[in-house]
């Protein structure tokens, strides 16, 4: 599993996609911290 955010701007190695990491295995966890610098709305799939 991995999550893929809409409208936000993050490094390449928080996109998601299994180009740029590694999908996140069952039974494991994946921290992601990062700021938003401007309002809007945003939304993720996984």
């Amino acid at each position: 599993t991995s999550v893929h955010w809409h409208g936000m701007e993050l490094d390449n190695e928080s996109d998601g996609t299994p180009v740029t990491e590694f999908g996140i295995e069952p039974g494991m966890q994946r921290l992601y911290q990062y700021r938003l610098y401007r309002p809007g709305t945003f939304w993720y799939h996984s």
